[in-house]
C-alpha cells in the first residue's frame, strides 16, 4: 500500500479511530445470515473500547486542515458523493456511494459512513472472511455500482480510504456509534407487488422516474434498469430494501410509511430487470445463503405468478 494510507492508518490507530460501512450499506453495512456478520464475528476489540458511546460529531469537508493529506482527503469525497463521475472508468452504471449514503456518508439520519474505520477488518458472511475496509469498497463497486474493482495502490482507492478515515476522527474502534441504526427489516409481511406498484406510483416516480431509471445519482438513483445496482448488491435482497425504504423513504417524510406499503414497494422493485451478478455461486461459501435475494430467477417467478414468498421471506 503506498504511504498515502498508511500514514492516514498511522494517525487514526493513533487517535483511536477507525472506519464501517454499509452497508450498502450497507451500510448498505449485521445480522448473522446477512453481508456483514459484524455482531457474531468482529474483529476482537477491547472491551472498554467496545462499550464506549460516541457522540455524532465529524470534522467538517469544509475545513479539512492544510497538509500532505488535504488533497486525498478532498479527492476522497468527491469520489465518495459522484461515484460515476469521478471514477467514471470503474463504474457501470449511473449511482454514487451518495445514492445509498446521503451526503457522502455524513448524512446522520440516512446510512451513516461517519466512524465506518471502527469496524473494518470485518468477517462478512457473504465472502466467507475477513475482509479489509479496502476490500469491502471494492465489493461495492463490483456490486452496487455493477462496475470494476480500484487496483488496490490506485490513487482512487487510497484517496476514499483517506476520506473514510477523516471522517471517522475521534471515533474508537468498536466504539457503539448510536446514529448508524439498522436499515434491515427483520419480519416482512408478504408482499403484494401490485400494491407496490399502486405506492410507486403514488409516492417514487417524482424522484425515480416511472420507469425507474431515476432523476439523478444523488436526487433520485436508478431503481432497476442498466443504470442501477446488480442482483449481487445487498438491497438486492428484500430484507435490506424493505428496511432501506421503511427508515429513509420518501425524503422528508421518512418512516411514514407502513411495514406492509413497505415491503410491497421493495418486492415491486426488485421484481423488476436489472444487471446479472455473475459470481451468485461464489457468495456464501460456508452456507447459510440467505433465501430473499432476488436474483433473475426469483424475478422471472413473480413475473409469471409462481414465487413462494413464504419460502423466500423465511430463515434458512
Amino acid at each position: 500500500m503506498k504511504p498515502i494510507v498508511a500514514g492516514v492508518a498511522g494517525t487514526v490507530l493513533l487517535a483511536g479511530t477507525l472506519f464501517v460501512g454499509v452497508a450498502i450499506s450497507d451500510k448498505i453495512l449485521g445480522d448473522a445470515k446477512g453481508e456483514s456478520n459484524e455482531t457474531a464475528v468482529q474483529t476482537k476489540i477491547p472491551t472498554t473500547a467496545a462499550a464506549q458511546s460516541v457522540v455524532y460529531a465529524p470534522p467538517s469537508i469544509e475545513e479539512v486542515p492544510d497538509g500532505p493529506m488535504k488533497e486525498a482527503i478532498l479527492y476522497g469525497y468527491e469520489l465518495v458523493n459522484n461515484t460515476h463521475v469521478a471514477a467514471e472508468e470503474y463504474v457501470g452504471n449511473q449511482l454514487s456511494c451518495t445514492s445509498c449514503h446521503a451526503g457522502a456518508g455524513y448524512d446522520e439520519q440516512v446510512s451513516s459512513l461517519v466512524g465506518v474505520m471502527a469496524n473494518y477488518p470485518q468477517y462478512i458472511a457473504r465472502s466467507g472472511d475477513i475482509v479489509t475496509i479496502e476490500e469491502r469498497i471494492n465489493g461495492c463497486m463490483v456490486r452496487s455500482m455493477n462496475g470494476k474493482k480500484f487496483d488496490m495502490n490506485s490513487k482512487e482507492l487510497e484517496a476514499m480510504v483517506s476520506y473514510f478515515a477523516y471522517i471517522s476522527e475521534g471515533v474508537p474502534i468498536g466504539a457503539k456509534r448510536e446514529w448508524v441504526g439498522t436499515s434491515t427489516m427483520k419480519n416482512i409481511p408478504i408482499p403484494d407487488v401490485t400494491n407496490g406498484e399502486e405506492v410507486y406510483a403514488q409516492s417514487c416516480i417524482t424522484c425515480h422516474a416511472a420507469d425507474g431509471s431515476g432523476t439523478g445519482a444523488n436526487t433520485g438513483p436508478a431503481l432497476w434498469g442498466k443504470n442501477s445496482f446488480n442482483d449481487g448488491a445487498g438491497m438486492a435482497r428484500m430484507s435490506k430494501m424493505a428496511g432501506y425504504i421503511k427508515h429513509n423513504m420518501p425524503v422528508g417524510a421518512a418512516g411514514t410509511l407502513t411495514d406492509q406499503n413497505a415491503a410491497d414497494l421493495a418486492a415491486f422493485i426488485l421484481s423488476q430487470d436489472r444487471p446479472e451478478w455473475k459470481n451468485h455461486d461464489k457468495d456464501w461459501p460456508k452456507g447459510e445463503r440467505p433465501n430473499d435475494i432476488m436474483n433473475k430467477e426469483k424475478r422471472e417467478q413473480v413475473k409469471n405468478g409462481t414465487i413462494n414468498w413464504e419460502q423466500v421471506l423465511s430463515a434458512n
